[in-house]
């Protein structure tokens, strides 16, 4: 029955909008329930780099126990942990460590960039300082961000070669069967000395990837994977080598070297992969 109401749904180009407008308001709810909850823990410690906000600790989220297993047991660098949305805006830590790098490594200024599945505080911060065209497979999901984001299948892009200055595809590649073959297009539209950012969910315990990449089992991707729509946990070595057969050349911000950010309250522990055409 829920199979054939969302076929219903999605024929009458209604099931992007109302699951849209679903994900709004529970965030705005949640939003506001966290403002009230951390007013007690306002005023020092962690600063928020999207919206200044101060706080003792941000709001915490850990892995349900349907993927805690894939998350906990792998060592999955994901996006969990103590301090992981800003109280009074709810930008997310990975989202504050990409802003972070923008801000400090990147000239991003009036170029021409091509953000993946647009993160909204991201997108807000880069739309008046430059040139940018939103994309997603799912377009739908994300109206309420950028009315004008287009189609775009990663694995063959309807762009020509290096039109980009920077690319921004944060948590995409998981989610795609053929990754070289995406990781490829992205390297063919970025400009020469262009560079993209392509953070992933990966793990330094394992030194081969895990995956199965035309999986179609949502509780098993779960199980798996630690969410219902990936289909491989990245080994971090192997991940930067699939970068370098695709053309890029990859630079490694380690943790160490990232901790001026910790003010932010960013993912711990995690690398940042700057590739480089």
């Amino acid at each position: 029955m829920k199979e054939q109401l969302i076929i219903c749904l999605k024929f009458l180009r209604l099931y992007h909008p109302l699951q849209s407008f679903y994900r709004q308001t529970l965030l705005f709810l949640l939003n506001n329930y966290y403002r009230i909850a951390f007013l007690k823990y306002k005023g020092k410690g962690y600063t928020c780099n999207f919206c200044g906000s101060t706080y003792e600790k941000f709001v915490p989220e850990y892995p349900s126990k349907k993927i805690a297993m894939a998350i906990n047991n792998n060592e999955v660098i994901a996006g969990f942990g103590e301090n992981v949305y800003c109280p009074n805006c709810m930008c997310k830590n990975r989202d504050r460590l990409i802003l972070a790098i923008i801000q400090t490594f990147l000239n991003f200024r009036k170029k021409n960039i091509l953000h993946f599945s647009p993160e909204r505080h991201l997108y807000n911060f880069l739309k008046d300082k430059a040139k940018v065209t939103t994309v997603d497979i799912m377009p739908g999901f994300y109206k309420n961000i950028d009315s004008e984001i287009r189609y775009a299948d990663a694995t063959s892009l309807n762009y020509a070669d290096n039109v980009f200055d920077v690319i921004i595809a944060n948590h995409i590649l998981e989610h795609i069967p053929q990754d070289i073959k995406a990781m490829k297009e992205l390297q063919r539209v970025l400009k020469n000395e262009g560079v993209a950012i392509l953070q992933v969910p990966y793990s330094k315990k394992f030194e081969t990837t895990i995956e199965e990449p035309f999986i179609k089992d949502p509780a098993r991707q779960e199980l798996l994977f630690g969410q219902k729509d990936h289909v491989r946990i990245y080994a971090f070595e192997d991940y930067t080598k699939r970068l370098e057969m695709a053309g890029f050349k990859v630079k490694v911000l380690a943790p160490e070297s990232l901790r001026q950010f910790e003010k932010n309250a960013i993912q711990e522990g995690e690398s940042v992969v700057l590739c480089y055409k």
